[in-house]
């Protein structure tokens, strides 16, 4: 491998909804690079990018995977993601690794769910985007609306850098070789280049200046700089065509990529923060390979052979094989033994990194998603903040097939969590069940298949009861004195607690006004736990409370006999009862829903929805002659929408579905409820 410094490389992840060809441009990038000897087809299962056995066999992206060439000089790191809804979570981890995200867009479909949800969060983060339309052969007639779709979409300065010529077999560019004379399908070159400089002059006034100076004419060169700039500020989406199968328009995206998108050096820095709550202060990076080592780990595998691998993006300091790092707060080191790049499901040793670089580490157990890897315990307390992942809606109670192995399948799920944090493990006390809870009924096979296929663990599941919670809708306060007395040393606590309402979504707040040491400072956290189990318990039909502020006003307290138990029975049941005044309510999931179909299948879809309480939001119809049917609707009455999507469509219907809150249930859907349970 060659070396390169930090300004030579890029990092970009790669995102679009399945089926616009996000592999199958990485396998035709590699190929045209020379990284590859052939290029590897999705539908044979040989290409690098899905190269599990579970990818080969579903014929879908799973797993992000990380892949790399050289090109022109530069080192070109590129990170497949997994464009099914089901695993949106997966495809946003690598997000906080790179400056930039490719964005792929079939130009037979246009725009889907995971192409929306892809682009708002990359610009959230602060990452350049780069959209590319791809499959460009074929679908000639729609490439003009595809354009202005996208524009009305993300923004009117969604500029192409390149366009498909007049027989669509090749691209004319429109930036860094601009040939005014070539012909092209729409538009035209000199207008195209035209709107890329307008935007970015619109940024600088001194270049501005230049660009009248000069007769109305800027070189690429001279653009260069303030072209970066408004790349990092979202002001210009550059916009590029391609066909993967034909090698159209793959030779100018390499080009792009090297000098359009950003290096590590120009790009964002990512914001660290050390120290935690009302302590933590930002820190900036330097990446200097001259300083301590500071790197973040964004993305974790387990294998049962290999043990647990940990892909880091390095952002200072240089690290070599042999030094000795610490794990976030962790005061013991460790040795790097192994120092590798991954490609594909290879792992090539390398023996040094560099800031900007990404590479992976093997065999450290300690390895989490968001670990910080450092070699200075100055740098203890630094961190990145965390990612924002979908909520997992979806679950499934698991348990055992065969006695005993409670312990294995409780070890097997937390590395299925550790893996994929989008995902997650809940345990339901008043149902007895463990619950792995996922974004959609495959995000939940997949994870439970891997379970089976490499970790050799099978489970029984069931339905779990759908993930209702409980609040509060008016103010109410309440007093309880916990007194025992058996003989010796006693138990006395007293509490008096206010309850009152939170806008939905604000979780949990617990403030103490007590004053004079009523209630000893040392005590007010086992009030707090007191009432936190409660919460738990739930006041109505046994579901997790959320959305109340609980503020102690007052208590009592005995110089022998107070204890922290007595005040954590004090405040559990002082809370109890000021609940029971507060006019509890149970909540409901309320999900919302992207259904495509054909035209004639819609009015048989909305009619369902309609018996399922749910609500017709809108409808749009698809250049394909499908349509997309937008819709809100109880999770419990979809939970079970794949079968029933399958059997209305003969399985030709596809939908995405997130969390968007919760509201209060009914009363005739309540006493459905209380039925059934």
């Amino acid at each position: 491998m060659a070396e390169f410094n930090t300004e030579q490389i890029r990092n970009l992840a790669v995102l679009g909804h399945t089926g616009s060809g996000k592999s199958s441009l990485l396998e035709a990038l590699l190929f045209r690079a020379k990284a590859i000897n052939l290029k590897g087809r999705v539908d044979k299962g040989t290409n690098h990018a899905d190269f599990t056995a579970q990818e080969k066999s579903h014929r879908h992206s799973l797993e992000p995977s990380f892949l790399n060439l050289d090109f022109a000089n530069h080192h070109i790191n590129l990170i497949d993601t997994p464009g099914l809804p089901d695993f949106f979570g997966r495809a946003l981890l690598p997000l906080p690794g790179v400056e930039s995200v490719l964005l792929v867009i079939h130009a037979g479909v246009g725009i889907e769910s995971v192409t929306k949800r892809a682009f708002a969060a990359a610009r959230s983060q602060g990452k350049a985007v780069l959209i590319a339309i791809n499959h460009i052969d074929g679908n000639e007639a729609g490439l003009a609306q595809l354009l202005e779709n996208i524009q009305q979409q993300f923004g009117h300065r969604c500029l192409p850098v390149n366009l498909p010529n007049s027989a669509v077999d090749d691209v004319v560019d429109c930036y860094l070789h601009c040939d005014e004379q070539t012909g092209t399908a729409f538009i035209g070159v000199a207008q195209a280049r035209d709107e890329l400089v307008d935007t970015v002059l619109e940024e600088d006034e001194q270049l501005m200046e230049l660009y009248l100076e000069q007769g109305e004419s800027l070189s690429s060169e001279q653009l260069h700089a303030p072209l970066e700039a408004a790349l990092r500020m979202g002001h210009l989406v550059p916009v590029c065509f391609t066909s993967a199968e034909n090698d159209i328009g793959i030779a100018a995206l390499l080009e792009l990529l090297v000098k359009l998108m950003p290096s590590p050096l120009e790009a964002n820095p990512p914001q660290f923060i050390k120290g935690f709550a009302q302590n933590a202060l930002p820190i900036d990076v330097s990446q200097s390979p001259t300083d301590h080592v500071l790197a973040h780990v964004f993305r974790v595998s387990i294998d049962p052979f290999f043990g647990r691998m940990g892909v880091f993006r390095l952002y200072q300091g240089t690290l070599n094989i042999g030094m000795k790092l610490f794990i976030g707060r962790e005061r013991k080191a460790f040795k790097v033994a192994h120092l590798a790049k991954l490609q594909g499901d290879k792992l090539i040793d390398v023996s040094q990194a560099i800031p900007g670089d990404i590479c992976v580490i093997a065999k450290i157990d300690e390895l989490e998603v968001g670990a910080v890897l450092h070699d200075s315990h100055d740098e203890d307390e630094f961190h990145l903040p965390e990612i924002n992942l979908p909520q997992p809606i979806f679950g499934l109670a698991v348990s055992p097939k065969r006695r005993g192995d409670e312990q294995k399948i409780s070890e097997v799920l937390h590395k299925l969590v550790a893996e994929d944090p989008s995902l997650q493990i809940n345990r339901s006390e008043a149902k007895g069940q463990t619950i792995l809870k996922g974004l959609g009924d495959l995000h939940l096979q997949i994870a439970l298949e891997k379970a089976q296929t490499l970790f050799n663990v099978d489970m029984d599941t069931e339905t779990p009861a759908v993930a209702y919670r409980e609040t509060i809708q008016a103010e109410a306060s309440a007093r309880f004195r916990h007194k025992k007395q058996s003989g010796g040393s006693g138990q006395f606590g007293e509490v008096e607690l206010k309850v009152e309402p939170l806008p939905r979504g604000q979780g949990f707040e617990f403030v103490s006004k007590v004053v004079g040491g009523a209630v000893p400072s040392q005590y007010i956290p086992a009030v707090e736990k007191g009432v936190r189990d409660a919460m738990l318990a739930g006041a109505l039909g046994g579901f997790p409370m959320q959305d109340i502020k609980v503020t102690v006003l007052d208590g009592k307290h005995h110089s022998v006999d107070s204890k922290e138990i007595a005040f954590v029975m004090a405040g559990k049941k002082a809370f109890q009862d000021a609940v029971a005044l507060a006019e509890p309510v149970v909540l409901e999931p309320i999900v919302d829903m992207q259904i495509s179909v054909e035209q004639s299948q819609v009015g048989e879809i909305t009619g369902d929805i309609s018996a399922s309480r749910g609500i017709i939001c809108g409808t749009q119809a698809k250049a394909t002659g499908r349509v997309e049917v937008n819709v809100e609707a109880p999770l419990a009455n979809v939970g079970d929408y794949s079968t029933r999507l399958k059997s209305m469509t003969g399985g030709d219907g596809v939908f995405s579905m997130s969390l968007s809150r919760y509201d209060v249930i009914p009363d005739k859907a309540f006493k459905e409820l209380q039925l059934t349970d």
